[in-house]
């Protein structure tokens, strides 16, 4: 396990039985400036999981990642459902989400992208750039000040690999590597096959994933309730307490699609994400102080 040191990179001494999959990209650990012997992990400040189907146990992504930049292009990347599992992967960890838009260049108007993706969370911070300009690194230095962490997903080819090469500069010893486009489809790819840590030139960290197109939601309540304040907030104004927001008469969701308030679409997209996280989401189950964790049978 290899780490970074004010001296540079480091190999560190694992002591006896230390699981590496405990440790993520962004850790920050004590260990001997000799030896090189690790000591311990320390407190994180924010973690990133990412669950799979078919298991339980999700995988650490990135920890201490103050901000997410969701990257993503304005071709046929560009997916309103994909994005929201994305922030609501940020939301549940507590890191702040920003969408970064690239080849706006291959596209008449960007504007209809910047809007769409700025509507799917209040606040939401959307920037366009493209990765490989050196105005990139100034279009995102709000987020990559010194001893900030920043992480970086999207699917491959959207060029996360070129932003990351950018921030860095080009002082990096090891640039990322950077692969070429398919001309049929216009997706990349996978060019980083492991998450990798460097250096920003302002004095952060910035940390590169490899490109993901499916993307699991677990154990992101809140997360989700972040994402859809829409209707997170017309909920407690329906006449059921435990309205599902379908057919239920006296629905405040339901009212606001009528009125077109809130895009059918939209509820449509926060069913399917909640369902799946309560299907995903173990619960505990059995007496007090003698529960156990049990996955949630899905429905057939």
């Amino acid at each position: 396990m290899t780490a970074l040191s004010q001296a540079g990179p480091i190999r560190l001494v694992l002591p006896p039985r230390t699981n590496t999959g405990d440790f993520a990209v962004g850790d920050w650990v004590l260990a001997d400036p000799q030896s090189h012997l690790l000591h311990r992990r320390l407190t994180r400040k924010t973690v990133l999981e990412r669950s799979h189907e078919g298991s339980n146990t999700p995988q650490l992504a990135a920890a201490n990642v103050d901000t997410l930049f969701i990257v993503t292009s304005c071709t046929d990347d560009f997916n309103l459902a994909r994005l929201e599992r994305y922030l609501a992967l940020a939301n549940e960890a507590g890191t702040a989400p920003v969408i970064v838009l690239t080849k706006t260049d291959m596209v008449v108007d960007a504007r209809e992208y910047q809007q769409q993706a700025a509507s799917l969370q209040r606040g939401l911070a959307v920037v366009t750039l493209n990765p490989r300009s050196a105005d990139a690194a100034t279009a995102l230095a709000l987020w990559c000040g010194e001893g900030q962490t920043v992480a970086l997903v999207g699917s491959s080819g959207v060029g996360k690999s070129t932003l990351v090469n950018t921030l860095a500069g080009p002082a990096q010893e090891l640039p990322q590597q950077v692969g070429d486009i398919r001309e049929h489809d216009a997706k990349g790819r996978h060019t980083t096959t492991s998450r990798s840590l460097h250096s920003i030139v302002g004095g952060g960290w910035v940390i590169d994933t490899p490109g993901m197109r499916a993307l699991q939601v677990s154990d992101a309540a809140y997360g989700l309730e972040m994402l859809f304040a829409e209707i997170t907030e017309l909920a407690p104004h329906c006449r059921f307490r435990d309205c599902t927001h379908a057919r239920e008469p006296g629905c405040a969701v339901q009212a606001a699609v009528a009125q077109g308030a809130l895009d059918p679409d939209r509820l449509a997209r926060w069913r399917k994400l909640s369902e799946e996280n309560r299907g995903n989401t173990p619960v505990q189950t059995g007496p007090r102080g003698n529960r156990t964790i049990v996955a949630r049978r899905k429905r057939r």
